[in-house]
């Protein structure tokens, strides 16, 4: 399977260089914690996806991995900026992680289960692409409602 090490990487869709330098509690900077009433927030969305990146890679190098709600969803449980820069930071190792997989990964292999009793390695990759940029585009529309619906006074 060939992968072209100079594609945008999954975490630039998700995050966004503009979220990983402005201010994670501003709503104007695009309110990277802040939550809408039954949603999730875009730092949890981070979370998510950094959690669904690696458990496609674990499977697909044959670790069957039982997801909890901890790991769906990993809590944020440090709001800082720093904690932010943090989230990002996993999220792009993650995917990095993954790509070397994927790069490693014989032809023949993708039409094999990554687990036993599981699907393709061939449909996991697609899925965990598909899945990653579902939640980019959650990520943008949060990101558009904080910044042009929620304007900051006097903007």
């Amino acid at each position: 399977m060939r992968v072209d090490r100079d594609d945008p990487p999954l975490h630039a869709i998700a995050s966004g260089s503009e979220l990983r330098q402005r201010d994670a509690h501003d709503p104007a900077a695009g309110g990277v914690d802040l939550r809408l009433p039954g949603a999730h927030s875009i730092w949890e969305l981070v979370h998510h996806i950094t959690a669904w990146v690696d458990i496609a890679r674990q499977r697909v190098e044959g670790t069957d991995v039982k997801v909890t709600q901890d790991i769906n969803f990993p809590p944020v449980t440090d709001g800082s900026e720093d904690s932010w820069r943090a989230s990002v930071a996993r999220m792009e190792q993650a995917e990095a992680a993954l790509r070397e997989t994927i790069a490693g990964i014989a032809e023949a292999r993708l039409d094999e289960p990554a687990v036993p009793g599981g699907d393709s390695v061939y449909i996991l990759l697609h899925g965990a692409v598909q899945h990653s940029l579902y939640h980019a585009g959650q990520i943008i529309l949060l990101k558009r409602f904080w910044t042009r619906v929620l304007k900051p006074p006097g903007a």
